[in-house]
């Protein structure tokens, strides 16, 4: 697909999504830049909100759908490496906030309100923030969007509460998110990952290259999808075991649910969910960096793998540890990623994968939903009134 001239593409109904996949890794160049360019506006920002409460300010990662897996992501990886005496990183869907707000927001949490949304647009980011408004004492507002012309982005311009990063560059214009995703997460992981500027670089660098590397090794990515498969899961652990909803996500979006999907962490897959693999599946693994953590993807693969119930057991992996001996896709020659950055080139595998996928069961991944019930931005959302 990433060779293929745009006519040709076009004719597949492909051409956007295809090209919004292959970007990517010059999209994170730019959100590093934009970092850069923001950073004494996002320093004094991040301060002022550290400073709100007595104890810790709680980060609240909100976002729907795609948006709210961006949380999931870095969450986990900015508990482990941030700041976590001053901040309380939680990621919490915009849909469960504006359901039950009272459940998931309390008023007395300094909180910063971290707002994901490639557009901007759908109900529930602009309800989700005037619930948090409305609960929350003291709060403050970060709006890390792609649609400059968005709602969000609009409606926060005169808020002196609020912050908000534009990525126009990853305003996919596709049906599924791909770059809106992963530099949303690469943007959060800028402002709160406390390693130096130099180090951020670095890893912004080798995530590119590896991205790079997924777009020429596309070939390999086809060869796991040459059979008969009907089913499809993603394992992971830690912020990899948030990156599985996003990336069995596009399966289902772009085949339209034309192919079962599931997703767990690699040790929660055993209590149950298991059930789903049979000689129709193929299971795919990310396998984290961190030598403790590492071990556990290994043993579900081994363990699924050897009692040879899948019809391809695929680890998606780095060359800086113990390995899984059997099929994988091997990322070789780079020193270790920390697991929010090494999401990146992951969800390149898992996109591709998704991008033939849909082409293999005749969709066109553009426009995937031909009834139109599913759409880019939501619609058909009732917002109810709230109030204390």
């Amino acid at each position: 697909m990433f060779e293929k001239d745009e006519a040709e593409l076009k004719a597949m109904g492909a051409d956007i999504t295809t090209r919004e996949i292959k970007q990517q890794p010059g999209l994170w160049a730019e959100t590093y830049r934009i970092y850069q360019e923001m950073r004494s506006a996002i320093d004094g920002f991040v301060a002022e909100a550290a400073a709100m409460g007595k104890g810790r300010t709680r980060v609240v990662f909100a976002g729907a759908g795609t948006s709210a897996y961006v949380g999931d992501t870095v969450a986990p990886y900015l508990r482990r490496v941030g700041d976590t005496d001053t901040f309380d990183f939680a990621p919490v869907a915009t849909t469960d906030i504006v359901s039950a707000p009272l459940d998931f927001l309390r008023a007395d949490d300094p909180t910063i309100f971290v707002s994901f949304a490639r557009s901007g647009n759908s109900p529930e980011s602009l309800a989700a923030v005037e619930r948090a408004r409305t609960i929350t004492k003291d709060i403050k507002f970060l709006n890390i969007t792609c649609a400059p012309e968005g709602k969000l982005a609009v409606q926060a311009a005169d808020d002196p509460d609020a912050l908000t990063i534009l990525l126009p560059g990853a305003n996919d214009q596709g049906f599924a998110m791909t770059g809106s995703f992963s530099c949303m997460a690469l943007m959060a992981m800028l402002i709160f990952d406390p390693a130096t500027d130099e180090q951020k670089k670095a890893w912004v660098d080798q995530a590119k290259t590896m991205g790079e590397e997924v777009v020429s090794r596309e070939g390999e990515v086809a060869s796991f999808l040459a059979g008969d498969y009907d089913r499809l899961t993603y394992l992971g652990s830690g912020a990899l075991g948030g990156l599985t909803r996003e990336a069995q996500l596009k399966v289902l979006e772009l085949a339209a649910g034309k192919m079962a999907t599931s997703f767990d962490t690699s040790m929660g897959y055993r209590h149950g969910p298991k059930s789903f693999v049979d000689d129709r599946t193929l299971v795919f693994v990310f396998v984290s960096n961190d030598p403790y953590t590492r071990q556990y993807d290994v043993d579900i693969l081994n363990e699924i793998g050897g009692d040879d119930i899948a019809q391809h057991t695929i680890a998606i992996q780095q060359d800086t540890g113990e390995l899984y001996d059997g099929e994988t896709f091997l990322f070789r020659g780079y020193d270790a990623l920390p697991e929010g950055y090494l999401a990146l080139p992951y969800v390149m595998v898992a996109q591709t994968v998704s991008l033939l996928n849909s082409i293999k069961v005749g969709n066109t991944p553009d426009t995937p939903s031909p009834s139109g019930t599913v759409n880019r931005v939501v619609k058909g959302v009732t917002l109810h009134p709230f109030s204390l």
